[in-house]
């Protein structure tokens, strides 16, 4: 059986996946309006106190990413740690996760795509079910031919839509004198029940950040270059986050209302600056929310693969193309899955879904982040390693998510928001049912990977 491409990836492929899969632009193009409707002049703070949950977070995953490097990842990290129990449940997790996000951000491309070819005037409409079709095809032939240039484009990609969004952010601060607004330095009216909701979307912005350690299995020296582009990633998009939706929400005059009414954030603040400068930021976030969607892909085919090796799927999911040496049928089963969900859910309306998924592929991560906080200084502990440090993170790392999933159900969100947790909470529910029949059905399955995960992987799949 053919096996993935080993040190095949540097550190530029690594930090590539991770900021592909989290599309920076996309959260001052779009997101930060869900943000901005709920936080009004305390945006600015709720993405700050999602970096710093988030970081903490990451220092936590590095230290698993650099004792486990595996292509499976997080399911492997809680399997080898709490067992395999646990692990099915977060591999669960995490394909909604990955999946869910890849929805969205292909609707959102969608969404930016016919915003960019209307600002350069074509009238031709083209159904949204043949977009979201020709996208997922797109992002499938991407990542099914080279792992390396896909996470390599998704990259140049990303780097061109940042920097065209930081030049948008400069001349809208130059309009207003670049001086401090007061009223985000003061944010009155501002409350746990109007700051906590929003965390949740807010750490929308950054899922994915960790999906470097996906391609572990590929990466040249993953011991190292995993938990150094994981942290470093979620650092530099923490400040950009923050940098950004400082000025989007002073470009609205610091109302909640307007900002949570506007399907285009950037473009609103920028309408009197000129045409082309609309037609840049469509174009910026279009290829932003593309390449994010492919990086996406790339993880969620990369955890159906291992979950496929380890026997909790389907075998077939395991299997890697003997040519391009690409886990391919489970990037097909992630690439159908994809356009599926968009053709099912399209007539919601474009922005709508974008909210809906990316809020519910948040659950998927806030529980595995939550799983590999504390599973980070239980590993320590097993290694004799253990230090005062790891304890005080792990436990961060784990109340901050927790404090997420909280702040999504207290105080209860309007509709159909207020579904969408106990939704989540099914979703893993019929996990628990999946790994119950697994183990009345294939016990040795599970005994196997309870003794050692990485030699059964090798043994199932010539590892």
């Amino acid at each position: 059986m053919s096996e993935l491409r080993k040190n095949n990836l540097t550190f530029i492929e690594a930090i590539g996946q991770s900021i592909c899969s989290l599309s920076p632009t996309f959260t001052p193009a779009l997101g930060v309006a869900v943000v901005g409707g709920m936080a009004g002049s305390a945006s600015w703070l709720v993405y700050a106190l999602a970096t710093v949950g988030i970081v903490i977070v990451a220092i936590n995953i590095a230290k698993l990413a650099k004792r486990i490097p595996a292509a499976g990842s997080f399911f492997i990290y809680v399997s080898r740690t709490l067992g395999p129990s646990y692990g099915l449940l977060t591999g669960w997790a995490m394909l909604v996760a990955y999946l869910f996000t890849s929805v969205g951000l292909t609707v959102a491309t969608s969404l930016f795509f016919k915003a960019l070819i209307a600002a350069l005037g074509i009238t031709t409409m083209i159904p949204n079910p043949i977009i979201y079709i020709a996208v997922s095809a797109l992002i499938w032939l991407m990542a099914y031919r080279d792992v390396k240039f896909s996470t390599r484009f998704g990259l140049s990609l990303e780097a061109v839509s940042v920097t065209a969004i930081l030049v948008v952010c400069f001349f809208v601060w130059k309009k207003f004198g670049f001086h401090i607004d007061e009223q985000q330095v003061h944010m009155p009216g501002a409350s746990f029940g109007s700051i906590a909701p929003p965390i949740v979307f807010a750490i929308f912005s950054w899922v994915g950040f960790e999906s470097a350690a996906t391609l572990s299995k590929e990466i040249k020296n993953p011991e190292v270059v995993v938990p150094r582009a994981i942290v470093a990633t979620a650092i530099i998009v923490g400040i950009f986050f923050t940098f950004t939706t400082m000025i989007v929400v002073m470009g609205f005059g610091d109302s909640a209302a307007k900002l949570g009414a506007s399907a285009a954030p950037l473009n609103d603040i920028t309408s009197g600056m000129g045409s082309w400068v609309a037609t840049f930021i469509d174009f910026a976030a279009m290829i932003s929310c593309f390449a994010c969607s492919l990086g996406q892909l790339n993880a969620f085919a990369r955890m159906l693969f291992s979950l496929g090796r380890y026997q909790f799927v389907h075998k077939s999911m395991g299997n890697v193309h003997q040519k391009h040496q690409t886990p391919h049928i489970a990037l097909a089963v992630g690439t159908v899955a994809n356009a599926v969900l968009c053709l099912l859910f399209y007539k919601q309306g474009e922005t709508n879904l974008v909210g809906y998924f990316g809020t519910i592929a948040t659950f998927g991560f806030i529980t595995v982040y939550f799983l590999c906080s504390i599973c980070a200084p239980i590993l320590l502990y097993r290694e004799k390693t253990l230090r005062t440090g790891d304890v005080v993170l792990g436990v961060a790392g784990a109340i901050a998510m927790a404090l997420a999933f909280f702040g999504s159900v207290y105080p209860v969100p309007a509709a159909p928001y207020n579904y969408f947790p106990w939704g989540f909470v099914v979703y893993m529910i019929v996990g628990i049912v999946w790994f119950f029949a697994l183990k009345a059905k294939a016990p040795n399955v599970l005994l196997g990977i309870e003794h050692d995960m990485e030699s059964a992987a090798a043994s199932a799949g010539g590892d």
